[in-house]
């Protein structure tokens, strides 16, 4: 295993799980709601949810009437998402970087800054070029980022975050034009380390992306209300491609 690929290891940790067990399922509802009406899709349109964690956004795209495929390289992710399967909502384990389906979807979606974690900048395209091989003609990539800009003006060096008895002292830093978070505590007498490394992919190099694997920008809101994204302002950087 490439020692830099640290999301194989810390996303697949029932400690990852443990941090972020307070991710708002109402917000991840809220959102697709704004951005789906926005598209104006038929109902049963295909969706691939790609790096869809626990799934917490797939199964609100499935509530609104769309056949959903979740996919993530986290088998506890994968594991926990498939108590809630059904028919028209079904999750497997899969690498972004390996092509799935070919001219079958309607949508794509990478949400929740699930990108820009490899050490191979190249990866990244390679994410885009499989969300374009994977659409249907005039299907769109929906891509949630947050916009580098902000956080670079923003960042918090050093804080805290408690789940029952565990203490997790996070610091982070800008380093090769990226954010390294590092993530210690300790549990049960035993001292744990973790990092989390994600590039600092601003709208620039997004659009550099779009342009390379063939798709045209439709839209860009900077927060999931659906404002106009603004560099300086917005917290989050969204996309809305088209194949």
């Amino acid at each position: 295993m490439n020692s830099n690929e640290w999301f194989k290891t810390w996303f697949n940790s029932p400690y990852y799980h443990l941090l972020y067990n307070n991710r708002d399922y109402f917000e991840a509802e809220y959102f697709i709601k704004n951005i789906f009406l926005n598209l104006k899709l038929q109902t049963h349109s295909t969706v691939w949810d790609l790096a869809c964690g626990n799934g917490r956004h797939a199964l609100a795209i499935n509530k609104l009437g769309f056949n959903v495929t979740g996919s993530d390289l986290s088998e506890n992710s994968i594991s926990d998402a498939k108590n809630f399967e059904s028919k028209t909502l079904n999750y497997f384990v899969h690498d972004m970087r390996t092509k799935y389906k070919e001219n079958y979807f309607n949508v794509v979606v990478n949400l929740f800054t699930s990108i820009g974690y490899f050490d191979d900048f190249n990866d990244n395209l390679l994410v885009f070029k499989n969300a374009y091989l994977a659409l249907k003609p005039q299907g769109y990539f929906i891509v949630d980022f947050f916009n580098a800009d902000f956080i670079v003006n923003n960042i918090k060096p050093t804080y805290e975050e408690r789940r029952g008895d565990v203490c997790f002292l996070i610091t982070k830093k800008i380093e090769q034009n990226k954010i390294i978070k590092n993530i210690t505590f300790s549990d049960k007498l035993k001292n744990y380390s973790f990092k989390e490394a994600v590039s600092l992919l601003d709208y620039t190099t997004f659009l550099k992306l779009a342009d390379n694997s063939g798709f045209k920008v439709v839209n860009c809101f900077g927060d999931y209300s659906l404002n106009t994204f603004n560099k300086n302002q917005s917290e989050r950087l969204i996309l809305v491609l088209q194949k």
